[in-house]
C-alpha cells in the first residue's frame, strides 16, 4: 500500500529526513509533534507545549482529511513526571469523549522540550479515495 505524505503550513515544518503525516489506507499516522509553533517558537511551559503540540497534530492530519474525532490512538512523551497533571488538564480540553487511547511514556527529548505528541487517526469512509496525492495545506 503506497505512503501518502502530508504536511501543514500550520505546524513546524520537520526537523529531519520525515513526513508530518503519512496516510496509508485509511490510517493517517502523525509523526511526534513538539510545541514550538510554525515559525520555530518553543513554547514556555509544559501546558503551552501540550496546546501547541497538539495544534500540530491537528494540522497535519487536517492535511490529510482528518479530524479529531477521527483520532484513534494518541502517544505522548513527557520529560517529567511532574508534567502529566498540567498535559492531561489541556489534553481533555481538545480530545473529547469517547477519548482516543493514549500511552504516556516519560523520556529525554531535545533541550528545551517538555512533551511531544504523536496520533493515528483512521478517516472516514466518504473522504477515502485512491488516487489521493500528497499536499501541504495553505
Amino acid at each position: 500500500m503506497a505512503r501518502i505524505p502530508f504536511s501543514s503550513t500550520s505546524a513546524p515544518a520537520p526537523a529531519g529526513p520525515y513526513s508530518p503525516a503519512v496516510q496509508s489506507g485509511s490510517m493517517v499516522f502523525a509523526a511526534g509533534q513538539s510545541g514550538h509553533t510554525p515559525d520555530g517558537r518553543l513554547a514556555d511551559d509544559v501546558g503551552a507545549q501540550t496546546q501547541q503540540c497538539l495544534a500540530n497534530v491537528l494540522a497535519v492530519l487536517k492535511a490529510a482529511g482528518a479530524t479529531e474525532s477521527d483520532v484513534t490512538k494518541v502517544g505522548v512523551y513527557l520529560t517529567d513526571t511532574a508534567h502529566f497533571a498540567a498535559m492531561n488538564d489541556v489534553y481533555a480540553t481538545v480530545f473529547s469523549s469517547p477519548y482516543p487511547a493514549r500511552t504516556t511514556v516519560y523520556v529525554g527529548l531535545p533541550p528545551g522540550m517538555l512533551v511531544e505528541i504523536d496520533a493515528v487517526a483512521v478517516l472516514p469512509e466518504i473522504a477515502q479515495t485512491p488516487d489521493r496525492s500528497p499536499r501541504r495545506d495553505g
